[in-house]
């Protein structure tokens, strides 16, 4: 009987509260299945770390850092990246494929967006046609929920989306409060979310109050209004209400903010010269409040996808599973596929696992509903809050403390021996 193939995993792009608990279910299902997978090794740093033969041994971490991974937010762990294998980089491709033959690799599992699953779905097809017999699945991830199909199809909803929301949810609760505090002095409080091209995450501030009691206005990069329509959106709650909360998506339409894009040629809002955020709060001061006083505002960072104290317990499992689900698929159905989330019809919440063939969820990229957002464009819809409120959940995550601070996974730097020459990635080369 030949002896079982070796794993290798690794994670793309940004991270999310949950990513490390789709690790985990990847790693202790393989670890489950000696007789179908051997070593298990995790890409340092993403495909960065696999071109690098950098392969951490996943297989020789204590069991206690492998299960402390499901309350390690970001990707701290194992590192992410944010490398494009693009189409005429053809050497860092048959460099995946050498460092694949020499550690005896025969599953590869990538947890990412919908570029990764593209960079799976590339690598797959080169392996085959260089002789190399390799199952590769997708792990789907991102805190945009934008993978995908806009019909809901192929999958629901992505892991770490959950998180993202119940952030959102909460943190606007706490934003009301000093909203109606200060509002003699401080009647807007404009704060920007994450959301370069679409608005689930700016829309589950919604979620803060199902019962729309709150003055709160929430501008998506489909609204489709002008900066003058929001100014106009904005002082019309005032006029009504005294106050209001404006959460504005950092993909909304401003003008030129001075964009960095990243290599896979996404907007970095939170790395270009200024915000969006910020330039409606200064638009907002300068063509004046229909009340007394100025607009304040709040930016918040990569603290929507790395703080474990706000991450869902849905979420966590359900990322669990995904990972887990991944597993099985690699093992028993082959080549090919990504794991996903898919919800069972009617009234209760509940979902079941299944797989999509990569070629239709590569680069892909669904739309934010349109019967979700509200005519005026200012919120969304009961049926976007029916949609999203179970994925947040109804309890705080339990988070291990030790002298009063969290206590993360941290892994052994065990690495795999390097049997290669030294490799440079072939984009950075080329920007010399």
């Amino acid at each position: 009987m030949p002896r079982p193939k070796n794993v290798v995993v690794a994670q793309s792009g940004g991270p999310t509260p949950v990513i490390n608990s789709s690790l985990r279910g990847v790693v202790e299902t393989c670890m489950a299945m000696p007789d179908v997978f051997g070593t298990v090794y995790a890409g340092l740093h993403g495909i960065e770390g696999v071109l690098k033969e950098e392969l951490i041994n996943m297989s020789a971490q204590p069991a206690e850092e492998i299960a402390l991974l499901s309350t390690t937010p970001a990707a701290g762990a194992i590192g992410t990246c944010r490398y494009k294998l693009k189409a005429h980089q053809q050497e860092d491709f048959e460099r995946v494929i050498e460092v694949f033959k020499a550690h005896d690799i025969g599953y590869f599992f990538y947890n990412g967006g919908n570029d990764s699953m593209d960079t799976a779905n590339k690598i797959a097809k080169l392996a085959h046609e260089r002789g190399l017999d390799l199952v590769a699945t997708g792990v789907p991830k991102t805190i945009d929920n934008d993978v995908g199909d806009s019909e809901f199809k192929l999958i629901d909803h992505t892991p770490g989306y959950g998180s993202v929301a119940r952030y959102w949810a909460l943190n606007i609760q706490n934003a009301n409060e000093e909203n109606r505090g200060s509002c003699p002095s401080d009647p807007v409080l404009v704060i920007q979310a994450m959301g370069r091209k679409i608005g689930y995450i700016p829309a589950a501030s919604r979620l803060a109050d199902p019962d729309r009691e709150m003055p709160l206005l929430i501008f998506m990069r489909e609204s489709g209004l002008t900066l003058e329509a929001l100014a106009d959106r904005v002082n019309d709650t005032l006029k009504l209400h005294g106050r209001a909360i404006v959460v504005v998506s950092e993909g909304f339409d401003v003008g030129d903010i001075g964009e960095r894009k990243d290599a896979f040629g996404h907007t970095m809002f939170s790395a270009s010269k200024t915000s969006v955020g910020q330039v409606v709060v200064n638009y907002l001061n300068e063509v004046g409040l229909a009340a007394r006083g100025s607009a304040r505002g709040n930016i918040p960072g990569t603290d929507q996808r790395h703080s474990m104290i706000y991450a869902s317990t849905v979420d966590l499992e359900e990322a669990y599973k995904v990972g887990q689900k991944a597993a099985l698929i690699a093992a028993e159905d082959g080549n090919g596929y990504m794991s996903t989330i898919l919800r069972q019809p009617g009234p209760i919440y509940n979902v079941y696992y299944d797989k999509v063939p990569l070629e239709l969820v590569a680069n892909s990229e669904r739309t934010f509903p349109k019967h979700w957002i509200t005519p005026d464009g200012t919120d969304v819809t009961d049926d976007f809050v029916r949609y999203a409120r179970p994925l947040i959940g109804e309890d705080w995550p339990s988070v291990p403390l030790v002298g009063g601070l969290q206590r993360f996974a941290r892994l052994k730097p065990v690495m795999a021996e390097k049997k290669l020459p030294p490799y440079e990635l072939q984009a950075v080369r080329e920007k010399k």
